[in-house]
């Protein structure tokens, strides 16, 4: 497990320095001039006919600085996902393997722990870090030391379930920016209504260019932040579905391919 967080802390601070750069890119170079563009053209056409009516454009929706931010958290949330999503796949696939070769009928005595326990050495070694692999050694190591099943399924159960209360620990970032991002949709509420009380004034003498620009902030942050947090949060239950189903099989596993087996004389 070393070498597990850096990894992951690393690629966590490229993935946000990726959609930071990215986004922020985009949106300069595309989004905001084409948004300006369509308010040119509406506020022209509006001038020449007075019963025109101007359809919401995408790129003014999504123009503005919080609604940038939010798809910048949501791009880096995405990255973690894809990231934990990953590794509990390579850690399901290792419970359709035999890690521990015992013949249907055959019984694992005390004495022969460590035999079985060299298989596991002999592994690689970032595939000995896998929950399965661990959890077998645990359970190896306990049942060769105790010489009692009931130790050795404690000591299983133990690995299994701190694991699972990492997977779950390590969410944290993630459901700290599926809180973050209908919170920036809010600021942008906040900012859109202020700005258009303070252009107020302007619209008893027919001027309502700078109250419907400052509303048109308000609903478009919060519309555009709450349907990422739709988006974002079935990403995230779907991976803590995977988490759990990975830990409940992993036990199942060893109850099958190493529990069952052991025998004491």
């Amino acid at each position: 497990m070393k070498k597990h967080y850096p990894n992951e802390f690393l690629f966590s601070i490229f993935t946000l320095l990726a959609a930071t750069i990215v986004v922020h890119a985009f949106w300069v170079a595309v989004v905001r001039p084409n948004a300006q563009a369509v308010l040119v053209a509406q506020a022209a056409a509006m001038k020449t006919d007075p019963d025109y009516v101007p359809e919401r454009s995408l790129w003014v929706i999504v123009k503005d600085y919080e609604q940038e931010s939010c798809l910048i958290l949501m791009l880096w949330a995405i990255g973690i996902i894809g990231y934990k999503g990953r590794a509990t796949l390579r850690e399901r696939a290792a419970l359709d393997e035999d890690l521990v070769q015992v013949p249907e009928g055959m019984r694992i005595l005390p004495e022969d722990t460590r035999e079985y326990s060299r298989q596991l050495e002999a592994l690689a070694p970032e595939r000995q870090q896998m929950l399965t692999v661990r959890a077998l050694r645990a359970a190896l190591a306990r049942f060769g030391a105790t010489r009692n099943v009931q130790d050795v399924s404690d000591a299983a159960h133990s690995v299994v379930q701190s694991e699972a209360d990492r997977l779950d620990s390590e969410l944290s970032m993630v459901r700290y920016i599926a809180w973050a991002i209908p919170a920036i949709g809010f600021i942008g509420t906040v900012r859109g209504i202020g700005d258009a009380l303070a252009e107020a004034h302007k619209a008893v003498t027919g001027d309502i260019a700078g109250v419907t620009a400052g509303l048109g902030v308000a609903f478009n942050s919060t519309f555009f932040a709450l349907m990422l947090s739709l988006l974002l949060m079935f990403l995230l239950h779907n991976l803590q579905l995977a988490q759990e189903r990975l830990v409940l099989d992993s036990e199942t596993y060893l109850d099958q391919r190493l529990l069952r087996h052991l025998q004491v004389r």
